[in-house]
């Protein structure tokens, strides 16, 4: 059974003089506090008879206010327990859970130092997740893929046993031994129930219904944030991580599979973890593309021809890329998604002759102006004249109520 070491609404908590005494529970000794929600503390703690360090989620059972946050953890775990019959690798382990006159508690494993190496009674010490390390930009093309199928393979594990999350986000990702582990289970419910709008609102779908495919768009944006480096809402922007993602099949897969697993129209996500899992690891992962030992030299060709073609004719700036000539990936977005993209009236289409559709970066665009055209199929056109050398990124919207 598994369970998290931070909350829904964690942060890293900070020692406080006036706090007053440490919650006691038995068999552990609370250190101090390494994250905190709205209703429930995560403390560092160790064993009183092994001296092993562990984290341990407190929850008081009275509450001030109407709520009742201990008992839905309780209702949430023990749903939990029924379902997931054995320890899954990429879900937090849950070792006990018990009470006393005055909280609800659980153990569990403690996260990595975030600075690297395992958990430590140091003061220094602060809990390993996935935010933590998206704090330095995003992460490297094997992390990120390596991340990804380890959310994904926790995500299955609950979907498979009728479960949802509602609240898959980076705070509740966590690295024990260096891998990643899906957590805080307070608002896990079953698939089939009627799921409230609980959890973190820039995770949510835009549909507000919290099944499977909540999770799913949300896992969308996590691994989005992880291949960009920009927050959640910034979907679907790659800024200056856009050449890497045409560049790299790694962060293009992933890339992909982030837009399909956040589209606004739940009927065109995955149905499942299960299925985006699928799909992000069809083939094995992806594998560098080679380069050729005459790139230079064939570039330097090309630019030879280029400036040829610019002393004989103008016309060709307009509609044929500089080709050897390195121009600027731009991201084109535009809300609704599945819009053609048109630059001076041709047709943008990829190295298989598919056309782009939005959101979607098209690489090596000549820096300069262009007449820019979307096309959505219900919606009509959207069109202007932009200056890449400018403006590496479009965003057009339809006003749907027009």
């Amino acid at each position: 059974m598994s369970g998290s070491a931070t909350d829904s609404a964690s942060r890293e908590a900070e020692p406080s003089g006036d706090r007053g005494p440490s919650p006691r529970v038995p068999d552990f000794d609370l250190l101090r506090p390494i994250g905190r929600g709205g209703f429930g503390e995560v403390w560092l703690a160790t064993n009183r008879t092994t001296g092993r360090l562990r984290a341990v989620k407190v929850i008081p059972l009275k509450p001030a206010g109407a709520t009742d946050p201990a008992g839905r953890e309780i209702s949430s775990i023990a749903r939990l327990e029924a379902s997931v019959q054995a320890e899954r690798p990429h879900l937090l382990t849950i070792h006990h859970v018990g009470k006393t006159a005055d909280f609800l508690f659980y153990v569990m494993d403690p996260a990595d130092d975030v600075a690297g190496g395992p958990a430590s009674a140091d003061p220094g010490y602060r809990p390993a997740t996935l935010r933590s390390r998206l704090q330095n930009g995003p992460l490297s093309p094997d992390e990120c893929f390596s991340c990804a199928r380890q959310l994904l393979a926790g995500l299955v594990s609950l979907h498979e046993a009728g479960m949802v999350h509602r609240d898959v986000k980076p705070e509740n990702c966590l690295f024990v031994d260096g891998e990643l582990k899906l957590a805080d289970f307070g608002l896990v419910t079953g698939a089939d129930m009627q799921s409230s709008r609980v959890g973190t609102q820039k995770y949510m779908p835009p549909d507000g219904r919290m099944d499977t495919r909540a999770d799913v768009y949300a896992a969308g944006l996590v691994i989005y944030e992880m291949v960009a480096g920009l927050p959640a809402d910034r979907f679907p922007r790659l800024g200056d991580r856009a050449h890497d993602v045409v560049d790299d099949p790694v962060l293009s897969r992933l890339n992909r599979v982030a837009l399909q697993a956040c589209q606004p129209d739940p009927r065109e996500r995955y149905r499942d973890a299960g299925r985006m899992l699928g799909q992000l690891t069809a083939t094995g992962p992806p594998r560098p593309r080679p380069r050729p030992r005459s790139r230079r030299i064939a570039a330097a060709i090309a630019c030879l021809l280029v400036a040829l073609l610019v002393a004989a004719s103008p016309w060709w700036l307009r509609h044929v890329p500089l080709v050897g000539h390195r121009g600027v990936d731009v991201n084109f977005i535009t809300r609704p998604f599945n819009a053609t993209v048109y630059l001076d009236d041709v047709l943008q289409t990829d190295p298989n002759g598919t056309p782009y559709l939005t959101p979607c970066t098209i690489p090596n665009v000549p820096r300069r102006v262009h007449h820019v055209r979307l096309e959505h199929e219900a919606l009509g056109e959207w069109e202007g004249e932009i200056d890449f050398a400018q403006s590496t990124e479009i965003v057009a919207e339809w006003d749907m109520e027009s």
